[in-house]
């Protein structure tokens, strides 16, 4: 098969990036009164138009300057789900402040750090979250201005900067910097990643009309937490810059696939992105029969390739296939199964327009097909719109990210005869047993086959005859109790489904497995743990 004719659609499209550029007013203002963002708890819903965003973030722009926040000082904001998300980081842009996201799970220790290494100016939150802040600030030792959605004491008020006169913004360089995220690096601290007015807020049109095939009047929800760059990516920039919905639903607790599939009925949505963790616990305890979705029309996953046993019981189930997606803190999406290609179960897809992406050994040498190698980006001659500026303090980071012509991803996969990308690991999760190398996604994608099994991960284990050695941690299916009879069943399946050198010679029985807010498997964690190391 050829790949060109399905590229006819998408050949001729190029971001076009103007010398200056302001989100809110190129892109957001100008969708007026078409809906802009649904928010619920289960029990309250808020609907707030284009229109109505504006005005309140403009009116808390004028605060923000009235406080003395100015252009490219560093605003930290600590929230939830919750609407007010969405008017602060749009306020934030519109007075070309540098908006730092961070999730509420960050504890005292990890906002010290962000304060220090951030040169944060000020802090927005939530009474919940103001005491480690605070502590944080204490022990920081330098004055951070303090605002909080809550009436507090010592802090500014967040309704009282509503009252103010309102600033819609000017704009400003397009290699101007708007957006830091935080995210874990080799280097042990997490690094910081820099997004230009541009390389995020523009350059997730590519997402949002590409791989989430959004238009004008769609509802997207997307199952992240705030604190992430998923939630820049698909429920702020993706969506609005194709005039779609953003749908948010709050809620506290442990993820709960019947509530997705409630949610998903009862407010007649058009389409989800959410981590594989979520389709893949849908499909092992919600009944077949029950996965009709009338109005739902585009299923994608990202975080992590979905296994293609998952994709094919849902489209067996549903009528629709779930689209992989795949990039980066650093990136928009980059590769994707997009609807207009013939589908391969599992894949991870095909490089989304603006991007010449390759798989290159260490000397950034193209790889044959079917040949392992790192998943690279290229950046000579022209650097694609879509990736970061830089990770700013490291040199150590961008020197093993960028080499020659090629950003590397730090991510391992091979490219078929066909043109498609598939995922094999992180960089550092793949595993080296007696010479073999051996990738844990495709050990998972042939645990979760077994019936017993509802969940899988797969790392390294220390072994002195191999080094390494492949371990399983397996949450059970509520048929199925452990058993050394289990194991040894479970062994020989994955024998069948993969080269049999492959298959986990350990295996661990586990109620749950850890994971991030936004549902993404924390196998590094498994690893270090197997370690010694925490």
């Amino acid at each position: 098969m050829e790949l060109d004719k399905y590229y006819e659609s998408i050949r001729n499209f190029k971001l076009e990036v103007p010398e200056r550029f302001s989100f809110p007013l190129d892109v957001f203002d100008k969708w007026g009164d078409s809906k802009a963002l649904i928010w619920t708890n289960g029990q309250e819903i808020k609907e707030f138009s284009f229109k109505d965003l504006t005005q309140l973030s403009s009116k808390l722009a004028g605060g923000f300057r009235k406080l003395g926040i100015k252009r490219g000082d560093r605003v930290l904001v600590i929230l939830p789900n919750i609407h007010e998300w969405w008017v602060i980081i749009l306020a934030i842009m519109r007075i070309n402040a540098i908006a730092i996201p961070g999730t509420t799970l960050l504890t005292a220790k990890d906002i010290e750090y962000r304060l220090k290494a951030g040169e944060i100016k000020a802090v927005v939150t939530d009474l919940e979250n103001s005491q480690k802040i605070e502590e944080a600030v204490n022990k920081h030792g330098k004055d951070v201005i303090l605002i909080n959605l809550d009436k507090k004491a010592g802090w500014e008020s967040y309704d009282s900067l509503l009252n103010s006169e309102a600033f819609l913004g000017e704009r400003t360089y397009s290699d101007d910097p708007a957006f830091i995220f935080f995210t874990s690096g080799t280097t042990g601290l997490p690094k910081m990643v820099l997004h230009t007015q541009v390389s995020y807020p523009l350059a997730h049109t590519i997402t949002g009309k590409f791989w989430l095939d959004l238009k004008p009047g769609d509802v997207h929800w997307n199952i992240s937490d705030t604190g992430w760059a998923k939630a820049a990516w698909s429920s702020f920039f993706g969506p609005w810059n194709m005039g779609a919905t953003v749908f948010t639903y709050y809620r506290k607790g442990k993820f709960d696939p019947a509530m997705i599939v409630d949610t998903l009925k009862k407010y007649k949505l058009s389409t989800i992105c959410a981590p594989p963790t979520a389709y893949r616990m849908i499909v092992k305890e919600i009944p077949a029969k029950d996965l009709k979705f009338s109005s739902v029309r585009h299923f994608v996953a990202a975080g992590e390739p979905l296994n293609p046993e998952i994709i094919n019981i849902w489209k067996e189930a549903t009528g629709d296939y779930i689209y992989n997606g795949y990039g980066q803190t650093e990136t928009v999406n980059t590769l994707a199964m997009l609807r207009d290609f013939p589908m391969k179960a599992g894949a991870t897809g095909v490089p989304t327009p603006g991007f010449e992406i390759d798989i290159v050994d260490d000397d950034g040498n193209p790889l044959p097909p079917e040949t392992e190698g790192n998943i690279a980006i290229k950046i000579n001659p022209s650097r694609p719109v879509g990736l970061f500026k830089e990770y700013i303090g490291d040199k150590l980071e961008m020197a093993a990210a960028f080499r020659g012509d090629w950003y590397y991803t730090r991510d391992r996969g091979y490219k078929d005869k066909e043109g498609y990308f598939w995922f094999v690991g992180r960089e550092d999760d793949v595993i080296i047993s007696a010479g073999y190398r051996i990738g844990p996604f495709e050990v998972e994608s042939a645990l979760i086959k077994h019936p017993a099994i509802k969940e899988a991960a797969v790392v390294a284990s220390p072994d002195e005859v191999r080094g390494e050695v492949v371990k399983a941690f397996v949450v059970l299916t509520q048929d199925y109790e452990p058993s050394d009879a289990l194991i040894k069943d479970i062994q020989d399946f994955v024998k069948k489904e993969t080269a049999p050198y492959k298959y986990p010679r350990k295996i661990e029985f586990v109620d749950e497995l850890p994971k991030t807010i936004s549902g993404k498997i924390k196998r590094k964690e498994l690893k270090l743990k197997e370690f010694g190391k925490l």
